[in-house]
C-alpha cells in the first residue's frame, strides 16, 4: 500500500509531506484548493506524462518521491525481481521533472524510463477519475470489465494465440496465393530448362575432359605419325638412333675412364641416360599404339560440344558453370512445386486452426457468461444501495459470426439496465442518465477492486453529480471496501468525507506574491468542522455541528 508521499515544488505545492494510512481516507478542501493535486503528484510518479508546466514557477525542478509497502504485493514484488530492483518490503519510486521539461525516473534509486514506472505502477495502485464512469459506455471497456471479473488471464490468453495463430497461416496462405500466376509462369520456364538440361545431364568437370578428348581425336593421324617418327629416331632406326648413338659413346667414355678415373662420372651419367632413352622410348611406344583413329567418337564428342556450349550460351554464364547452373534451377523448381505443397498444408492448417480458435472462444463464452450472471446480480444489489431501488443490470454476452472474429474471442458484451419498473433492459447510453451513470460505475469498480484485490484504490471525486441517500450509499459502499484494500477518496460530498477511516484537508493560501497548496490530516473535533462545513457552507450553524457529529459517530462498518 502506499506509505508515504513526498512532493517538492509540484504546481502549487512548495513541499508537502503526506503519510497515508489503511482502510479509507477522505480528501475534502475548498473549492479550487487544489485536492486532486496529490493524485496528480502520484500519476506523475509513476510514469504519466510530463512537461515543464509541472514545475512551480520559480523552482528550477518538480520532485516526488511516494514510498509503499510491497509486503504484501507479489506481482510487484515479481516485477522489481525480474528488473533486480527489489530491495526488501519497501518500493520507492522518484519522478524528477526540470522546468525545461525534461525528467528522470527512479526505482529504489536506479534511474529507469518512465515506461517502467507506468509498469509497475498498475501493481501498486488504481486511479478512477470523475470522468471514468463515460468508459462505461463503451464496448471494450465493458469486455474488459467483464473479463477482470472472470479473472482467468489464461483463458484469455490462450484464445488470443489461437486466433493470432490463424491469423497468421491465413496471411500465409494469401501471400503465397497472391503470387500464384508469377509461381505459374516461372514454374513453367524452370520445368522447360530443368527438363532440358536432365535430357543433356551435364556432369561437373566434364567439359574439361571433352576438350582434351576433342583436341586428341582431331588430332589423332598427326599424334600417330609423329610419336612413331619420334620413336623411331629414338630407338628403332638400328642405324641411327639416339639410343645406338648414346651407346657407342658411353663405351668409349668406360674404354677411357681405365686410363683416367676422372671420367667416372661422365660415363656414369650417359649410363643413366641409357636408362632413361629407353624407358621413353618403351612409353612413347605404349602411347602409340593406343592413338584412336575413330571419327564416329569424334563426331560424338564434336556434337556434345557444341550442344554444351549452346546451353551455356543460352542461360548466359561460363561453360564450366552449365552442370552446377543444372543443379541451381532444379533446386528452384523444388522449392516452387514445395509452394503448391505449402498451399495445400496451410488450407488444412487453416481449418484446424480455425476449429482451435472456435474451441478456444467457446470456452472463454461460457466463462464470460457465468461470471456476467454473477456480476450483473451484485451490480444490481449494489445498484439497490445506491437509491436505485428498482434498478435492473444486466450483462448479455451475445457471440459474433466467425467473420467478426477477433483476439478478444467471438463474444459482444452490453451493459444493459432498465431504471424504471415495468420498463425493458436497454443498452447504458440509451437509458442511464449521467448520475445513474456514475453509480453504476461506482458500484462496478467497488466489485472489480474487491474482485482482483487491487492494493490501492484511488477515487478523484467519482460522486459528482449525486447527494442526499445516495451519497451515503456511496460512501458506505466505499468504506467496505477500505476493509481489504487501501482507498483514497477526493470527494466534496459529507456523506462520503464521514466515512473515511482518516480525513485530510486542503487548504491554500498566499501571501499576496505567491500562492500555496497545504495538506494536513484532521483531528477529531476538526473533522465534525469540516464535514459541518461541507454541509452548510461558511456560515457552520449548531445543526450542522450535530449532523456532523451524527455522521462521524454512525459509520458504516
Amino acid at each position: 500500500m502506499l506509505c508515504h508521499l513526498h512532493i517538492s515544488n509540484f504546481a502549487i505545492v512548495r513541499a508537502l509531506e503526506i503519510d497515508w494510512a489503511g482502510g479509507m481516507s477522505t480528501i475534502t478542501g475548498e473549492t479550487g484548493a487544489g485536492k486532486s493535486i496529490a493524485i496528480d503528484a502520484l500519476a506523475l510518479c509513476l510514469g504519466e506524462r510530463a512537461d515543464a508546466a509541472v514545475v512551480r514557477p520559480g523552482a528550477d525542478k518538480a520532485d516526488i518521491v511516494a514510498t509503499f509497502d510491497i509486503s504484501a504485493l507479489p506481482a510487484a514484488r515479481d516485477f522489481l525481481q525480474q528488473q533486480d530492483l527489489l530491495m526488501g518490503n519497501e518500493c520507492i519510486v522518484r519522478r524528477v521533472v526540470s522546468n525545461e521539461g525534461r525528467s528522470r525516473g527512479y526505482i529504489n534509486g536506479v534511474q529507469v524510463p518512465a515506461q517502467q514506472l507506468k509498469q509497475l505502477g498498475q501493481y501498486l495502485l488504481s486511479i478512477h477519475g470523475q470522468h471514468a464512469h463515460q468508459l462505461l459506455l463503451k464496448a471494450d471497456y465493458q469486455r474488459q470489465l467483464l473479463d477482470a471479473y472472470v479473472a482467468n488471464s489464461e483463458l484469455q490468453q490462450q484464445c488470443r494465440q489461437s486466433y493470432r495463430y490463424w491469423q497468421q497461416l491465413q496471411q500465409e496462405h494469401q501471400a503465397l496465393q497472391h503470387s500464384q500466376q508469377q509461381r505459374d509462369a516461372q514454374r513453367q520456364l524452370l520445368e522447360y530448362q530443368v527438363a532440358e538440361l536432365d535430357q543433356f545431364a551435364p556432369q561437373a568437370d566434364e567439359f574439361s575432359g571433352l576438350e582434351a578428348e576433342h583436341s586428341r581425336l582431331t588430332h589423332g593421324n598427326t599424334l600417330l605419325s609423329q610419336s612413331q617418327q619420334c620413336l623411331q629416331q629414338l630407338y628403332d632406326d638400328d642405324e641411327q638412333s639416339i639410343y645406338r648413338a648414346l651407346s657407342q659413346v658411353s663405351y668409349q667414355l668406360e674404354q677411357l675412364q681405365a686410363l683416367d678415373p676422372a671420367l667416372a662420372g661422365i660415363q656414369q651419367m650417359l649410363s643413366d641416360a641409357l636408362l632413361q632413352t629407353e624407358e621413353a622410348s618403351r612409353e612413347l611406344r605404349r602411347y602409340a599404339d593406343k592413338v584412336e583413329l575413330d571419327p564416329e567418337r569424334l563426331a560424338e564428342v564434336d556434337e556434345r560440344l557444341a550442344q554444351w556450349l549452346n546451353l551455356a550460351r543460352k542461360h548466359q554464364i561460363a561453360n564450366e558453370q552449365l552442370a552446377e547452373r543444372h543443379q541451381q534451377l532444379a533446386a528452384e523448381l523444388a522449392e516452387l512445386t514445395g509452394s503448391e505443397q505449402r498451399l495445400t498444408e496451410l488450407e488444412l492448417a487453416i481449418q484446424q486452426a480455425s476449429r482451435q480458435y472456435q474451441q478456444a472462444a467457446a470456452v472463454l463464452t461460457a466463462a464470460r457468461q457465468q461470471a456476467a450472471s454473477e456480476l450483473s446480480e451484485l451490480i444490481s444489489k449494489n445498484m439497490h444501495e445506491l437509491s436505485m431501488a428498482n434498478a435492473r443490470f444486466a450483462i448479455n454476452v451475445s457471440t459474433l459470426p466467425l467473420e467478426q472474429a477477433s483476439a478478444n474471442g467471438l463474444d459482444l458484451i452490453s451493459f444493459e439496465v432498465s431504471t424504471n419498473p415495468g420498463q425493458p433492459l436497454q443498452a447504458l447510453s440509451k437509458v442511464a442518465s449521467g448520475g445513474e451513470l456514475s453509480r453504476i460505475s461506482l458500484a462496478v469498480q467497488v466489485i472489480l477492486a474487491d474482485k482482483v484485490t487491487t492494493p490501492t484504490l484511488i477515487f478523484d471525486e467519482v460522486d459528482v453529480g449525486i447527494s442526499g441517500p445516495v451519497a451515503a450509499g456511496v460512501g458506505r459502499l466505499l468504506r467496505q471496501l477500505g476493509q481489504s484494500t487501501q482507498i483514497i477518496c477526493v470527494t466534496h460530498l459529507p456523506q462520503v468525507a464521514s466515512q473515511g477511516h482518516q480525513q485530510l484537508f486542503v487548504e491554500k493560501y498566499t501571501d499576496g506574491i505567491a500562492t500555496e497548496t497545504r495538506m494536513r490530516q484532521l483531528s477529531d473535533d476538526e473533522r465534525i468542522q469540516e464535514i459541518a462545513r461541507l454541509l452548510a457552507g461558511e456560515n457552520i450553524s449548531a445543526n450542522a455541528l450535530a449532523n456532523a457529529r451524527e455522521l462521524l459517530c454512525t459509520p458504516a462498518v
